[in-house]
């Protein structure tokens, strides 16, 4: 090709700028966007279970991200939210006989009113302590739980609820179905991704990035400090205790280790593998940790030691995970 036929290229800077343009186009766009990536999960990934976990766990770290993301609170108890609300909701249906509609209110609700109670008693600590606080709060949920066997299942978990089938006017959902399981279920996720993206747009939103960015001078500016905090402890809780209804009725199973801190420290790092902070992060995350967990299972047993290695590398390489680092290379302009 001779030279006066070729393309002319765009300076480094200007594609940068141009893609930095387009994410901040994205961004305003960021709810549709995400569910429509959300709607072609299950025809790209190798199985539509698969999906579904993906859904679940991605719900649950977008509730976990608005408190550590966007709030700075780093908390290891949130896996008392999400297995109360999976608790509640099985125990609904298996012990009362509800409908799963007001079965899930039930582990919403009771999500949320843990959630603002363990958050009254920890939000006036600070760093680590406040990782404490929540961590010993959580290990109490989960020992009452245990104790409690006769509600629970004890040790062996909640058993003997089955959601089958939903009738709605006009058609009836079948859940045995992953495909339908998998849709109706992200009704659940785009309204919790539509609530906290108005919440992220308000004043609010601005008085938690304030408290993340600096508190003291939050402080300074005359916030409210421990009331925004306890507020984003409970929609943070309210989010998370979806997740867990979602869970229960995926697996027709509550276990007991939906409250355990192992099942804190896994959203943890799903959180910062896909990039705390951001708004589509949360379900980058949650899809390499479960995909990693699908592939390298079966290759070995010991698949937990390949996937630390990952997150290791991760934090010294790549603190803002994989798509906070996209969306740190598409605002540079250098």
């Amino acid at each position: 090709m001779s030279a006066g036929t070729q393309q002319p290229t765009l300076p480094q800077g200007d594609r940068r700028a141009r893609l930095g343009a387009l994410l901040n186009a994205a961004s305003r766009w960021r709810v549709p966007l995400t569910i429509a990536v959300l709607c072609i999960l299950p025809w790209i990934l190798p199985s539509k279970a698969l999906a579904v976990n993906v859904l679940i766990f991605g719900t649950f770290a977008v509730g976990y991200n608005l408190l550590f993301g966007y709030t700075g609170l780093l908390s290891f108890g949130h896996a008392a939210f999400f297995g109360s609300g999976a608790y509640l909701t099985g125990m609904s249906i298996a012990h009362y006989g509800v409908s799963w509609l007001v079965a899930m209110a039930i582990g919403i609700a009771g999500a949320s009113i843990l959630a603002l109670a363990m958050g009254a008693l920890s939000v006036r600590t600070r760093g680590v302590y406040f990782s404490m606080v929540t961590l010993a709060l959580a290990q109490l949920v989960y020992y009452t739980a245990l104790q409690a066997s006769s509600w629970t299942g004890g040790e062996n978990g909640l058993r003997g609820f089955t959601v089958s089938k939903i009738d709605i006017p006009g058609f009836q959902i079948n859940l045995l179905d992953p495909v339908q399981k998998y849709y109706f279920m992200l009704v659940f996720t785009a309204a919790a991704l539509w609530l906290l993206s108005r919440i992220l747009n308000s004043s609010f939103g601005a008085t938690i990035e304030a408290i993340r960015e600096n508190e003291v001078r939050a402080r300074a500016c005359g916030y409210n400090v421990d009331l925004a905090k306890l507020w984003s402890v409970v929609v943070s809780g309210s989010v998370r205790g979806v997740a867990g209804s979602l869970s229960a009725m995926h697996l027709s199973i509550v276990p007991l280790d939906s409250l355990h801190y192992h099942t804190s420290s896994l959203v943890v790092m799903m959180t910062l593998l896909g990039g705390m902070g951001s708004f589509f992060g949360p379900f980058v995350g949650a899809l390499s940790f479960l995909v990693m967990e699908d592939v390298l299972s079966l290759w070995t047993t010991h698949w937990q030691l390949f996937v630390g290695a990952v997150f290791v590398l991760f934090v010294l390489f790549l603190p803002k995970g994989v798509w906070g680092t996209l969306l740190d290379l598409g605002t540079k302009n250098d």
